[in-house]
């Protein structure tokens, strides 16, 4: 009489296989948000309750796993962008634009930059395209209105916002990004029409 072997593992569905994918996303967006971008892979899984197989089969190198997270992140932009006309004004949706892209760049250290500002990065998708496409929707909104300057040039306002990411991603100081970044928003209101307003 044969002896059975281990019962085989039965096979991982493709719901199973979105719902760990997404967990390990999760947990790593608030991993490295702790501990930067070289945080531990293995502490991820561990937090993720998976196996460090389960994440290397969704995200076979770090490099892998930081990309998804930007495309993801730029993604969300592109959504939000097209959700705020229906709940926001042209000034209110900028604003709430801009403080998700700010939040977006100064992700992992710095890390989502690349997204803005480089049109080279191999990140699967056109982030660079989608995200100034992006900006230039809750933008040029607030243009047509009057409400924002509109000598503004989308690619600068989007460089403004990379460059208070870089300059504030080591800096404790509380609320910095968003005190800056507010100076950029009244700045942007106040030569609404392509004037200067008094």
């Amino acid at each position: 009489m044969t002896t059975p072997g281990p019962a085989a593992q039965p096979p991982v569905s493709r719901a199973d296989a979105r719902v760990n994918r997404e967990r390990i996303l999760g947990v790593a967006r608030e991993v490295f948000a702790e501990s930067g971008p070289e945080a531990s892979l293995n502490a991820i899984a561990r937090r993720a309750g998976v196996g460090p197989g389960t994440l290397y089969r969704h995200f076979p190198n770090r490099q892998a796993l930081v990309v998804a997270l930007v495309r993801d992140r730029v993604l969300a932009l592109q959504a939000l962008a097209e959700e705020l006309p229906t709940s926001h004004s042209p000034d209110d949706a900028l604003a709430v634009w801009l403080t998700a892209l700010l939040a977006h760049a100064r992700l992992h250290q710095g890390t989502g930059v690349a997204a803005l500002l480089d049109e080279t990065a191999d990140l699967g998708i056109d982030c660079h395209r989608l995200v100034l496409d992006s900006a230039a929707a809750v933008l040029s909104r607030a243009q047509h209105e009057g409400t924002a300057r509109a000598d503004l040039d989308v690619g600068d306002l989007v460089r403004l916002v990379a460059g208070i990411a870089l300059t504030t991603t080591r800096d404790d100081e509380p609320g910095l990004p968003e005190r800056l970044l507010g100076l950029v928003l009244d700045a942007v209101r106040r030569g609404g029409g392509g004037g200067t307003k008094g």
